[in-house]
């Protein structure tokens, strides 16, 4: 996959191994910005010893907001070895991580396979997740099967104009529906242990933009009316203009929280029972990781 590179939708066919480099900006090296056990994802995942975030540098969006630009689009972070990535999943288990959640990756999908072989084969056994902007080849998600126990993609708009406008992803809406589709044809309903901690499923989040409620409905539409309960749906009010969002005046601002809750009005009309929400105060960037590299 490496030598001419189809992993993700952009199809950049660039010999990764030869040190030629896609839209996304990754090489053949596995590159780690931030391991943590991180307390901010959503109370089934992070529960109270935290979910053991690997955060993977570079990405195959442009978001002209990502709050995590340094690494998404600078690409800090320290190079890691196959062998290193599974002792990294080994040390998170031992800390006392409640998952193991592998954020924004995509673009090392092979090399994290071959990590994860080595890590259970030595005694990996807390859940798997696969934390994804949902751009995802088919083909891809497809080669996960058997190894990543939860799903957790953003589905973050419906119509292409705002995907191509914010995030530089033509046919975003249509290629992400294809891929969750797969992710839970993969693992089935959600199943929680006694503690109320995610084992197995999907949960499809949606990061509400400033001005776009309507695009949000849309979105909420696909999901109920293609998986109705069988998925959960995190809904985020979370949203922080940062990076290049001065140049869009209508999103560089934050979310109008009258919205937020006419979403949520929204999905209980619906008749949506499975859904998380969050409360105010959230849109901060003291919630931004500090890609510090220390515990890389």
């Amino acid at each position: 996959m490496l030598e001419k590179c189809n992993l993700c939708p952009r199809k950049c066919f660039v010999n990764r191994l030869d040190g030629e480099l896609g839209l996304c900006g990754a090489s053949s090296d596995v590159k780690i910005a931030k391991v943590s056990l991180h307390q901010w994802e959503e109370p089934c995942i992070s529960g109270t010893s935290g979910s053991g975030t690997v955060f993977f540098s570079n990405c195959n969006l442009k978001c002209v907001f990502c709050q995590n630009h340094t690494i998404s689009e600078e690409g800090t972070g320290k190079t890691a070895s196959i062998e290193r990535l599974s002792e990294i999943f080994l040390e998170q288990q031992m800390r006392g991580a409640h998952n193991i959640n592998l954020v924004t990756p995509t673009h090392y999908v092979p090399q994290i396979i071959e990590a994860l072989k080595i890590a259970k084969s030595k005694g990996l056994s807390i859940p798997i997740l696969y934390n994804s902007n949902a751009y995802e080849s088919i083909d891809t998600i497809k080669s996960l099967s058997g190894f990543i126990d939860v799903y957790l993609p953003d589905l973050k708009y419906y119509n292409d104009k705002y995907a191509i406008k914010y995030s530089n992803a033509p046919n975003y809406f249509n290629t992400a529906c294809k891929a969750i589709t797969e992710m839970v044809s993969q693992v089935g309903d959600a199943k929680f242990d006694n503690a109320g901690l995610i084992q197995k499923g999907v949960i499809i989040r949606h990061l509400m933009l400033p001005g776009l409620l309507f695009d949000s409905k849309k979105v909420i539409d696909f999901i109920y009316s293609t998986f109705n309960d069988s998925v959960y749906i995190s809904l985020m009010n979370q949203y922080t203009p940062m990076h290049k969002a001065a140049k869009y005046p209508e999103i560089n601002k934050p979310l109008n929280p009258n919205h937020y809750d006419a979403l949520i009005d929204y999905c209980l009309n619906l008749g949506i029972t499975k859904c998380f929400i969050q409360e105010s105060g959230t849109a901060s960037i003291d919630f931004v990781p500090d890609f510090d590299l220390n515990q890389a």
